[in-house]
């Protein structure tokens, strides 16, 4: 497998996608968020004094997927179609499991996007609760389908 973002001269490069077709396109990226159960109660209730953790929390990610490449150096700027952030709590865990899904029709992906989309998801729910637990725990950050392009992948 040959590196792309990388030129001649060995440096790093944005890959040239013009002579792509534009194809439909979409992406799937999740993680996993870990909370002690009084952090989780609080997002359950409603009672974080920040405020609706979920709420803030996939507005950020549907940001972040449209930002993209304003952070990810090589990133190429997508109009994308469609992004979405769902959550799904698992009260006897603490956990919540964090799923974004990404659209568009392009040249390129989105799983970047989608994997941005689900970090700052992730990362807002622990900034909105940071004052009540430190030690939140993130992880699990991963890609679970892509399609479009030259090839398709589910894990």
């Amino acid at each position: 497998m040959e590196l792309t973002h990388i030129n001649s001269e060995g440096r790093a490069r944005m890959v040239d996608v013009s002579d792509k077709k534009k194809t439909q396109r979409s992406a799937a990226a999740g993680c996993t968020v870990t909370l002690d159960a009084e952090t989780f109660g609080l997002i359950k209730r409603g009672e974080v004094q920040k405020g609706d953790v979920l709420a803030v929390a996939q507005v950020a990610g549907i940001m972040a997927a449209k930002r993209t490449s304003d952070i990810i150096p090589m990133c190429h700027p997508i109009s994308i179609t469609g992004a979405d952030i769902s959550f799904s709590a698992d009260e006897k865990r603490c956990v919540i499991d964090i799923t974004a899904k990404v659209r568009c029709t392009g040249e390129t992906g989105v799983e970047m996007e989608a994997l941005t989309a689900v970090t700052t998801a992730a990362l807002t729910i622990y900034d909105m609760c940071k004052a009540v637990q430190k030690d939140i725990k993130i992880d699990n950050i991963r890609l679970l389908e892509k399609t479009g392009g030259k090839s398709d992948y589910k894990a």
